[in-house]
């Protein structure tokens, strides 16, 4: 909560039900976050997403104390952050986790070993092996041949990544990762998802990726938090939330979203037995996989598994599902 009267605030906010604008018209005050609740897996990527104004970038501020939370509890590997001293929490930014923001902000007195090594150099690690641990992260993000050049020599991409083998370098254990590829060309975009894909697998670190884009959330979260007025309004897999939407707001973000890639044999089968021809499918067959098969032969298709028939899917439930309705 933003403002002089932000305690105030809290209170009508907890008693009354207020709303974010009746908040803000009664106390001048600014709701960035409420009732956010969510864990975070170990190696996973979760991605947090909504508009802008959607209170994404400040939820995400709270996880390292950038911003203070007005109520609530924060919790990071067992250690309670809300209530850090100022050494403590220094440690936590410093070792266990790292940030990258859209702007990266890269000094242009330092080379890329430099810049990269620079989080090791506030800890107190020697030279030598700063220098290493920078070019093994450099090496990561295929940039060491350009590791004693200097930021307005690259491009933006290779500035971003630049960014990203910053946090890595430091090899912390969470990376927050505030819309970084959002101002990138589509193709850089893509290519540095892709990069960075890869290096989640490689390293497992446990990544929060904030996002306004579905399309990006969709790809590189394992879940997703769809934010609005400061309030999380679903959080599920990508499946969950294209399928099976938990209100309006969300249905409308899924509208265009192709459903073919989420939506398996076993969600539309009817388990009633029909003619299938002797063509069969697995039950986790993807809905593009089944309209594939439908446009060789349109007999319905069995759903087997272990040997054991579980239902058929029928070219009417595959296109109904792919035009997002019920089949009647």
């Amino acid at each position: 909560m933003f403002g002089d009267r932000a305690d105030e605030a809290l209170r009508a906010a907890r008693d009354e039900g207020l709303s974010k604008d009746e908040l803000r018209d009664r106390f001048d005050c600014v709701v960035g976050v409420r009732d956010a609740s969510f864990e975070v897996y170990e190696g996973e990527i979760f991605c947090i997403m909504g508009l802008s104004g959607s209170g994404k970038s400040t939820l995400v501020r709270h996880i390292n104390r950038l911003i203070d939370p007005t109520a609530g509890e924060i919790h990071v590997a067992g250690d309670r952050v809300d209530t850090m001293d100022e050494t403590a929490l220094n440690t936590l930014r410093a070792e266990k986790i790292g940030m990258v923001f859209q702007h990266m902000a890269l000094w242009p007195h330092r080379t890329l070993v430099e810049t990269v090594g620079f989080g090791l150099e506030v800890r107190g690690v020697p030279k030598a092996e700063r220098r290493e641990r920078a070019l093994a992260a450099l090496t990561d993000m295929e940039l060491v041949d350009w590791a004693d050049q200097y930021p307005n020599e690259l491009s933006g991409g290779m500035q971003q990544r630049v960014g990203l083998a910053r946090a890595l370098a430091a090899d912390p254990d969470i990376l927050l990762m505030d819309e970084p590829f959002s101002a990138l060309d589509p193709l850089i975009r893509r290519q540095l998802q892709n990069q960075f894909l890869d290096l989640s697998r490689k390293l497992g670190k446990t990544t929060i990726f904030i996002t306004h884009d579905l399309d990006e959330a969709i790809r590189m979260g394992d879940r997703i938090a769809i934010m609005k007025d400061g309030e999380i309004v679903q959080t599920g897999t990508a499946e969950d939330i294209v399928t099976a939407p938990a209100n309006d707001y969300v249905a409308d973000f899924v509208e265009n979203v192709p459903k073919g890639g989420f939506i398996t044999a076993r969600q539309i089968m009817d388990t009633h037995g029909a003619d299938t021809a002797g063509r069969s499918i697995a039950p986790d067959t993807p809905l593009n996989e089944v309209l594939a098969k439908f446009a060789e032969d349109q007999t319905p298709i069995a759903v087997t598994e272990g040997g054991a028939t579980l239902g058929c899917v029928t070219v009417g439930a595959a296109l109904s599902a792919l035009a997002g309705k019920d089949e009647t």
